[in-house]
């Protein structure tokens, strides 16, 4: 995995590798940092007293740790397998996992360019890396909007090519919100100015978006975007132009974000 930095900060997570396993320890590697070793000491593998460590760790283990200290000098790096908890050991398995994608991702774009992968890296890879945090987020956002890399000031012949290679590959990721509507019209046929207007709402959002009956007077509104900046962008808009709708044929709407 492609690096800026040689060695792990302190409090980072980080994937291992498990490699020896002591009474007193565990010896790992440090799977996106040029496998270098890493110790657990066997204080810092799990709370409460241990009886036997290898029920804690063994050998060829994929692990996740907490960097405890860095000695660059030295090479010495100090891990914590027990201040890791299940959604971080997760979240970061996954975000491994997605790194792992995105260099084989920059392979294929530097291959397309006709270029060497580190070239790449050095011309906007690791622009890209600082801009977006990471190069999986970079694949990611440009999946979800072709225009993000000119959004964010990138431009040349490259830009095209990396755009391609992440609608290829790369599923855009989604978040959804929620809100409820109290819409009511007092005319004969106000049932069907609501639905006009629910359908209307729908029918102009550039999103993913659903309506839901929960029992007179309210609705649930369920929204698919992006990312949440937009997706609450988007319920505004949509919401509001709902209310809009109704209050022209006379009726009155409301929205909340939780249900009463």
């Amino acid at each position: 995995m492609v690096r800026v930095s040689e060695f792990p900060d302190e409090g980072e997570l980080v994937v291992c590798t498990v490699q020896n396993v002591k009474n007193f320890g565990a010896f790992v590697t440090l799977d996106e940092y040029d496998n270098k070793e890493g110790f657990i000491h066997i204080r810092d593998v799990a709370t409460g007293w241990i009886k036997y460590i290898r029920d804690h760790v063994r050998e060829g283990q994929k692990i996740v740790c907490k960097v405890l200290g860095v000695d660059s000098t030295k090479g010495h790096i100090d891990l914590s397998l027990k201040s890791v908890n299940e959604h971080q050991r997760r979240e970061k398995i996954q975000q491994w996992k997605n790194e792992n994608k995105a260099e084989k991702l920059m392979e294929i774009v530097a291959e397309r360019l006709g270029k060497g992968t580190q070239q790449c890296y050095e011309e906007f890879g690791f622009e890209l890396m600082e801009k977006y945090g990471t190069l999986y987020g970079a694949f990611e956002q440009c999946a979800a909007n072709s225009e993000s890399l000119k959004e964010n000031e990138f431009e040349g012949p490259w830009t095209e090519v990396f755009v391609q290679v992440a609608r290829e590959n790369v599923t855009p990721p989604f978040v959804q919100i929620d809100g409820y509507l109290e819409l009511t019209c007092p005319l004969p046929d106000g049932v069907d100015h609501i639905r006009n207007s629910l359908l209307d709402g729908m029918g102009s959002s550039t999103e993913k978006v659903k309506i839901q009956y929960v029992g007179a007077p309210r609705y649930r509104v369920l929204l698919t975007a992006p990312d949440y900046k937009a997706a609450e962008e988007e319920m505004k808009r949509v919401t509001d132009g709902i209310i809009a709708s109704l209050k022209h044929c006379g009726g009155q709407g409301a929205f909340f974000r939780e249900a009463k």
